[in-house]
């Protein structure tokens, strides 16, 4: 059966900590695939800023394009509304007869009692926790941690700078910041 890590976020844009965060849970638990799966509006975020799940989707595409273990899943910006874990794991457990897991990084492991149907969806997906600075990974719910290097770039981050007219360079991948200078996003 195929084992599937699924990285669930707002990609707003991707960067680089991403996909160290993927590439690292590949190497580590080694699984077939890595899914990046794009957040249509995240339930624990406020509304997101002005980018569109296309534009979010194919900086995704372009972000991922040179690793044949990383896919992009779109099913959540299929969906209208909040996009909650739970109904995902659901609709993919459905469709696919594979084994998946979940990566969080520690931020969202400490807010994992909170999550939408966490007892009923600890059944059906196996948390990957990775650790993130001042954050504890330390949980009552049943995690598999990975050990990854504490890369201190933030989608948020890389939206100020771009704001403030800094480069982005060496944050995100190149395709990623030409996608971004090609479509003027994040420009106030």
């Amino acid at each position: 059966m195929k084992r599937i890590a699924i990285l669930g976020g707002t990609f707003n844009p991707p960067h680089l900590g991403h996909l160290i965060i993927a590439n690292e849970v590949q190497m580590q638990l080694n699984y077939d695939e890595i899914w990046f799966m794009p957040n249509q509006e995240p339930p624990h975020k406020q509304t997101l800023e002005g980018v569109s799940g296309h534009h979010r989707s194919e900086m995704v595409k372009r972000a991922i394009a040179d690793n044949s273990m990383f896919k992009l899943q779109m099913i959540e910006l299929e969906r209208p509304g909040r996009s909650y874990t739970f109904d995902t794991m659901k609709l993919l457990k459905e469709r696919y007869d594979y084994r998946f897991s979940f990566i969080i990084g520690a931020d969202m492991i400490e807010y994992l009692p909170k999550w939408y149907k966490i007892e009923e969806l600890i059944k059906i997906v196996t948390f990957v926790g990775v650790n993130r600075p001042e954050y504890d990974i330390q949980s009552d719910y049943p995690i598999i941690y990975v050990d990854v290097p504490n890369i201190e770039i933030s989608s948020l981050m890389i939206r100020n700078r771009l704001k403030e007219g800094k480069s982005i360079r060496y944050f995100v991948p190149d395709s990623v910041m030409e996608y971004i200078e090609e479509n003027r996003l994040y420009e106030t």
